[in-house]
């Protein structure tokens, strides 16, 4: 259903952390125009544990509206309490997104049982084409694959972004699930890997930044062709690394700001990318031919 290189959008933010609808609107056009194949509008690289109910339903609804058909738009709305994450998924649907992203309840620890039961409940209360997220490093939560393969049975649980960073992980997914739902990298550093071999895409950070470049190795990895899609990756190796140089967004809304595409802001507790890290982000913009 969906494919290619899907970005994990960050949200526009003035230096007082107000949202900047001007320029989410261009970072809508950069990315229709450099062929990112889908945009995830508010996931959990948009900040969306720091925008309030109605923010977060306003920038799925404005991206929306500017991408006006042209690609999919798939809403963020996990949450580590079913109800909102009903509440939010709703409103997505009700604001004309395609899809929503679930990452798994956060903090809270469920069993496999609770996972099953809570992406279950939102599937069942909300029509909207569904996608996992599994993200541990950042939930203290794993999904498992036999779990993903219980709700691989659900019809609108339509996909996984899988993101535990193993090459092994992915391909127990691929032989569990493959054919039933579609499997995504949530890791960019082996996404070209995981592509290679079987997966449907990468919902994306890297993509933020080197939109075109990464559009363009899901296509060649997607049509088989090991050879240009290592190529295409080579250059972007050193963003993939540098761009969680301190926790994300940190580091890709740096580099957005130096390229002239958003404005300086983010939420607190979150920080500006510390002086340090600038040298070595800069160079993996170049290095990707970005700068």
């Amino acid at each position: 259903m969906f494919h290619g290189s899907m970005v994990a959008l960050v949200t526009p933010m003035a230096a007082d952390g107000t949202l900047d609808f001007d320029a989410l609107a261009r970072l809508v056009e950069f990315h229709i125009e450099n062929g990112t194949d889908a945009i995830v509008a508010v996931g959990t690289t948009g900040e969306s544990a720091t925008l309030d109910v109605d923010e977060h339903v306003d920038v799925v609804h404005r991206v929306v509206r500017q991408v006006a058909g042209r690609i999919p738009v798939i809403a963020g709305t996990g949450a580590n309490s079913t109800r909102e994450a009903i509440d939010l998924t709703r409103l997505a649907m009700e604001a004309g997104a395609d899809a929503c992203l679930l990452v798994t309840p956060y903090y809270n620890k469920p069993t496999q049982e609770g996972l099953y039961l809570h992406y279950r409940a939102i599937a069942e209360a909300v029509p909207i084409p569904q996608i996992l997220y599994n993200v541990p490093g950042r939930t203290a939560c794993d999904m498992l694959p036999d779990t993903v393969s219980r709700l691989a049975d659900i019809p609108n649980i339509v996909g996984l972004k899988e993101a535990s960073g193993s090459l092994e992980r992915n391909r127990e997914l691929l032989s569990k699930v493959a054919g039933r739902i579609d499997l995504y990298s949530g890791d960019d550093h082996i996404a070209c890997e995981s592509i290679l071999e079987g997966f449907r895409g990468v919902i994306s950070v890297t993509a933020n930044v080197a939109p075109r470049a990464m559009h363009e190795m899901c296509v060649a990895a997607a049509g088989g062709d090991r050879a240009a899609a290592l190529a295409i990756n080579e250059d972007l190796v050193e963003l993939h690394k540098n761009l969680f140089i301190e926790a994300n967004p940190i580091p890709a809304k740096w580099a957005l700001m130096e390229l002239g595409l958003i404005p300086p802001g983010i939420r607190l507790p979150l920080t500006p990318l510390s002086t340090a890290c600038h040298d070595a982000v800069r160079n993996a913009m170049r290095r990707a031919h970005l700068i």
